[in-house]
């Protein structure tokens, strides 16, 4: 019984009501037929509350329901999450439907509202966005339900205590990987690059179609068979290509509420498959002051699963990033001719010069791509007129820095390092295009 009591919430039209009848109490001292009338409604207003306790609690099966969502949630895209209902009920009835969302979303207002039909389901569906890799968990689902009268409502708290892992963006992975296989990257922005023959393997030959590369006409097998013949080629497999992300704290910078290291950590994951695809070996090493997490170049079945892992598990330390300690790892561990793809990020030109030298060290054994982040902010505030002095410094300032960043892209290709150099957020498609280019111009 004292459950049932706890349950029950006063609504506001009750409230209303009920100050309604005081006031006309009030006034009923005064005229004796306004008093008879208060009597009256207050009688009408009891026998609604027990009608409305009847119908509240009178099935006994209620109402059920449970939130429905992934088992793992992708990072930085949208995860749709349904809450999915169903009545005892012999009549319509109204519902507010409050779900309690994990801390990190910093939202308590979440808040649904509508009607569901005698005997019947009803959903309700939204998205979250997660930004923050980790465990997520949920707290209960609370819904209250109202009769037609509306003077009270009876809570139900349904699905309590749910936890949800966030991971690397697996979904954008999904999505390069769908249009990897009906070859259609080009409308994901992946460039279609021109195959270098010589500097690839022999794979067959062919009958020429137009379109065909001329020079690779084999004029042997053409005299044989009478008709046009080529040599097709394909790109060379078993190369490693190794994902070295910089956990320290120039990938600490926010954009759009996701973290630099957050999209390195999202574009290693899909270029690792990329790689694999091509039937090179993908490999993963994590660093900031010290080296953290190695994962061995492979393509076995599996082991996009053991990068995830260890990709889930990385975060920012705040430390300042050595890279002479990254020099002797990759000395270490990599003894094979590699493609390193090397997420960092430089604000000036002195933290690329502290680098360089290791750079270049490592330039001597590898193919190493250094990739760095445009400030996107900066370049929002170029797109506004100054209006004030103040204004006028600070568009100066941002100029300067963002052609330092340039400048800082220039000077990494002048010693041997191609550099990528873009925003965030296409950061993904920019890193994919590199790898292709590299394989097709058989730089590696």
């Amino acid at each position: 019984m004292l459950h049932r009591l706890r349950s029950i919430f006063l609504t506001r039209r009750f409230f209303g009501i009920g100050w309604a009848l005081v006031l006309l109490f009030v006034l009923g001292w005064a005229w004796d037929p306004l008093l008879v009338a208060a009597k009256l409604c207050a009688l009408t207003f009891t026998l609604a509350l027990v009608a409305e306790l009847f119908l509240l609690f009178g099935p006994r099966s209620g109402l059920h329901g449970a939130r429905r969502t992934y088992d793992r949630w992708s990072n930085g895209d949208q995860n749709p999450v349904t809450i999915e209902l169903e009545s005892g009920y012999g009549i319509p009835m109204r519902l507010r439907v409050l779900d309690e969302l994990p801390h990190q979303f910093q939202k308590r207002d979440l808040e649904f509202t509508g009607s569901i039909g005698a005997w019947s389901k009803r959903a309700f569906r939204y998205d979250v966005r997660p930004v923050q890799r980790g465990v997520y968990r949920y707290g209960a689902i609370n819904i209250l339900v109202s009769s037609v009268l509306g003077l009270m409502e009876r809570r139900f708290v349904l699905d309590a205590d749910k936890e949800v892992a966030v991971y690397p963006s697996y979904l954008q992975l999904r999505k390069y990987e769908l249009l990897a296989i009906s070859n259609r990257l080009t409308l994901a922005g992946i460039k279609r690059i021109r195959r270098v023959a010589h500097q690839s393997e022999f794979e067959r030959i062919k009958e020429y179609v137009p379109g065909d590369d001329r020079r690779t006409v084999n004029w042997k097998a053409s005299a044989r068979r009478g008709r046009l013949m080529v040599n097709q080629y394909q790109d060379e497999k078993a190369q490693q290509v190794f994902s070295l992300i910089d956990t320290g704290r120039v990938m600490k910078m926010p954009f759009e509420g996701l973290s630099l290291l957050d999209y390195a950590i999202n574009a290693s994951l899909v270029i690792s498959s990329i790689a694999m695809r091509k039937e090179d070996r993908a490999g993963l090493l994590t660093f900031s002051n010290t080296p953290h997490d190695f994962v061995r170049a492979s393509r076995q079945r599996g082991h996009m699963q053991h990068i995830l892992q260890a990709l889930y598990a990385q975060g920012t330390d705040y430390k300042e990033t050595d890279f002479e300690a990254l020099f002797m790892a990759v000395r270490r561990e990599l003894h094979q001719r590699s493609l390193l793809l090397l997420f960092t990020n430089y604000e000036s030109a002195q933290a690329m010069h502290r680098q360089l030298p290791y750079l270049q060290r490592l330039a001597r054994q590898h193919l190493v791509v250094p990739i760095f982040f445009l400030n996107t902010d900066l370049e929002e505030d170029l797109r506004h007129l100054p209006t004030d002095t103040e204004q006028v410094y600070v568009r100066a300032i941002a100029e300067k820095m963002v052609h330092e960043k340039r400048l800082i892209a220039r000077e990494l290709e002048q010693h041997g390092l191609p550099a990528i150099l873009c925003r965030p957020q296409d950061l993904t498609v920019n890193v994919i295009n590199r790898y292709l280019e590299i394989k097709a111009r058989g730089m590696l």
